[in-house]
This record gives structure tokens, sequence and C-alpha cells, in this order.
């Protein structure tokens, strides 16, 4: 099979409202629908098209695409904290709506790839099954592609997959990411998870796939598209955009169990809980490290960003210094998430309890390659001038 073009099934396209209060309208919106469908998502195990829709008219998934193909490039910040508070009503559809991010990616692509991958406009949803990267077989023009790839989270809502393959000598032995139409994959239902079901990671499989040479692109390679957002780390944006999920989970965590303490009384019939000192106290701590996590994150991310718009030289301290509010975002918003956990009680550990959801789904970030805890001694070792040890870090 050969996939040389992108096909009308992968390009026809929702678009963004018109950026202002329609576009904040659209935003809102999709919020009060997820919040009415976050248990229909969970349950049938991803995030269907017709809310992706919703997200892109929001203006989720042109934020990453270049101005020069028609995108309006946020600021990350400004994107991460919406998706943030999409986390705060269900960290699954945050984690899959983060990915609006990757189109950074592209920018590593030959032009006049962009130039056919954005000609039916900027709102482009991808997602990528890239590990464990598969030995291509190289031919002229491109290359046959066989294999399984293991976690594309919201592989059923996407217009373009990513596959990542071993690199070459054409790649100076870098590992590539092609970029397929998804009526070339197959799905491999096999996403049979705990926490962050919703996201539908499930593995994607391609036979003797020929895919040109144009499109492919190192991931995190150089952009050939020079705008703030191209210049902005990579690799460290797509370790931040999952952090952030974290964030928004203890926030949904908390906002729950202040609200229990403010207005329900103990189902013993004893002290209502807010008015129980460990509560009281629990709660405000948990409050402080949420925040605390949350102001070095932001922090970091515009200190690095008004470099990018300026267009200073980015130095690998600073880089590192973004991966480490990264990881430590991820470990604060998981144990936050259980400081509300244990807060709420015997109730909490009921199925059906509120809690679950951020329970469940706050346990995986801080789980993924990109930061876990062996991210602080990398970050550690690039503050003090030494090897990192880990592939591709900072």
């Amino acid at each position: 099979m050969e996939t040389g073009m992108i096909t009308e099934s992968s390009t026809g396209r929702m678009v963004a409202e018109p950026a202002g209060p329609a576009r904040t309208a659209a935003f809102h919106h999709a919020l009060d629908v997820l919040e009415d469908r976050r248990v229909e998502f969970n349950t049938q195990r991803y995030v269907p098209k017709d809310f992706i829709a919703l997200l892109k008219k929001a203006g989720m998934y042109r934020a990453s695409t270049p101005a020069a193909f028609g995108g309006e490039p946020l600021p990350p910040s400004e994107f991460m904290s919406m998706v943030e508070r999409i986390s705060a009503v269900d960290p699954a559809t945050g984690w899959v709506s983060s990915f609006g991010s990757s189109l950074n990616y592209f920018a590593a692509l030959p032009l006049a790839t962009q130039e056919k991958i954005f000609a039916d406009g900027p709102d482009v949803a991808y997602a990528g099954g890239l590990f464990p990267m598969q030995e291509a077989e190289k031919v002229e023009g491109g290359y046959i592609c066989s294999g399984v790839w293991q976690f594309a989270s919201g592989c059923r809502g996407a217009d373009l997959l990513g596959i990542g393959l071993k690199g070459g000598p054409e790649s100076g032995g870098r590992p590539l990411t092609a970029v397929l139409d998804p009526a070339d994959v197959e799905i491999v239902d096999n996403w049979g998870v705990a926490g962050m079901k919703a996201t539908g990671s499930h593995a994607i499989r391609v036979d003797r796939l020929f895919v040109p040479e144009e499109m492919t692109f190192v991931r995190g390679g150089t952009p050939l598209v020079d705008e703030p957002l191209t210049r902005y780390p990579a690799l460290a944006y797509a370790a931040q955009v999952l952090a952030v999920v974290t964030l928004g989970a203890a926030r949904g965590a908390l906002d729950y169990v202040r609200e229990v303490g403010s207005s329900r009384t103990s189902i013993t019939g004893g002290t209502s809980k807010g008015n129980r000192p460990a509560y009281k106290s629990g709660l405000a701590l948990a409050e402080a490290e949420l925040r605390s996590g949350r102001a070095f994150f932001y922090q970091a991310t515009d200190e690095v960003w008004a470099m990018a718009v300026e267009g200073t030289t980015i130095a690998d301290e600073k880089v590192a210094m973004l991966r480490l509010a990264a990881t430590h975002a991820a470990h604060v918003g998981r144990n936050v998430v259980l400081q509300a956990f244990d807060l709420a009680g015997t109730g909490a550990i009921y199925e059906t309890h509120p809690l679950q959801r951020y329970l469940q789904d706050a346990m995986v970030p801080a789980q993924h390659a990109m930061l876990q805890t062996n991210t602080y001694e990398a970050a550690g070792a690039v503050l003090l001038g030494l090897e990192a040890g880990i592939a591709s870090f900072p």
C-alpha cells in the first residue's frame, strides 16, 4: 500500500471560530459538553471525533500550526492553561487535547510537505505511536514500513498519525517520525488500563507500507520554519504538555474536596469533614503545594518563551529547567491528588466516586518516560555541567 498523498478523508477539517469572544465561547462550550460526557469517554476508552471537532472550534488544533501556514500559534503558557482547565474536568481528555501542541514537530518537515498538510486549513489533529522504533527498509524515494507501535494517544480522533523509525545515515542516525494517513493504518484495540482510559492510547500497525521520504522528519529536528514557537524547545514542550495534565487533575480534585468540606456533613453524623483540623490543614497544605509547583512550572515556561520571541539562544541549562519544572509538576500534582483522596475518606474508594477519575488518571503522567524520577537526576546533571545520562535530554 502506498501513502504518497494526504487524502480527503484526513483533511476534511472543522475550522476554528474567529479569535476573540466566539472562540472563548467555543472553549467554554467544550468544557460544558465534557462535563456531561466524560463518563462516556472513559467507558468507551477514547475521545470521539465529534468532541475533537469542538476543541478545533476552540482553536486548540491550530495552536502550534505555523503562522506561515495559517496557524495562530499560542504562547506555551496560554495553550497549557487551556489543557489544564480541560484536565480539571477530565484529565484523560486533557491528555488528548495536549497533542494540539504536537504540530510543532512538523516544522522539521520539508516546506512542500507542510504546505500539503495544511492545504485544507491549519486545524490538524495529530497522534503518534512512536515506540518501539522499528527498522524500516530504505528504498528509492522513501521507506517500506512494517510493525506495531504502542501508545498512540488520541489515534481514533486524529487527522494524521505518526510512527517511529530507526534512523540511518540519511538522518545522522537520529530516529525519524513518519507521517501517515489514518486510512493506511490499523488500530490495535489494546488499551485496557486503570488510568487515562479515555486517551485511547491503542497500538497502531502497518504492513509493508511505503512512506515517501518527504513525509518523514527527525523528531525535535531543526525546524524549517522560523517562528517563536518553532524556536521553543520541542522535546521539553512535549514533556510540559503532559505534566500540566496532572496540575489540572490536582485542581479538579482539590476543588471537589473543598466543595465537600464546605457544604456537607459526615455520613456518621459527627463533625462535618470541613470543620476537622486535619481536613482544614490538609486542604491548605495541598493548595500551597499545588500553587507552588504550578508557579515554578509557568515561570520557567514564560522565561524561555521570552527568549524564543526575542530569538535569543536558549542554553541547555534553561531547557533543563523546563524539564525539571515539568517533572516536578507531574509529581506534585500526583501527590496533591493523593492528599485529596486521603481527605475524602472511605467514600472515595467506590468506583463511582468523583475523585476516582482524578486518582486513576493523575497516577499516569509521572510514569511517562519524559517525566519519571530519573529526569530529576538528569536535570541536576545538566545544571552541574555533567552529562545527563538520558538520550535526547534536555
